[in-house]
């Protein structure tokens, strides 16, 4: 029973991890966009900053999960 709770929440920790990727790497084009307004860059920048932590905790979130799953 653990093993398929542990590959459910692997699942959902890889999901969240590949968004907030997603999300890390559309605030990093807004950052470098010259063509925005200073404050909207630098929103983005810390967006970027805060995205980048979320998919480190989903990603070794989701590793221990896996291990937890194979083990």
């Amino acid at each position: 029973m653990d093993t398929i709770k542990n590959a459910a929440n692997y699942v959902g920790d890889k999901v969240q991890g590949a968004t907030a990727t997603a999300s890390k790497e559309a605030n990093k084009d807004v950052a470098k966009d010259s063509n925005q307004g200073v404050g909207t860059r630098l929103n983005a920048a810390g967006d970027a900053i805060s995205d980048k932590v979320t998919e480190n905790k989903h990603d070794a979130k989701a590793e221990a999960h896996k291990q937890g799953a194979t083990h």
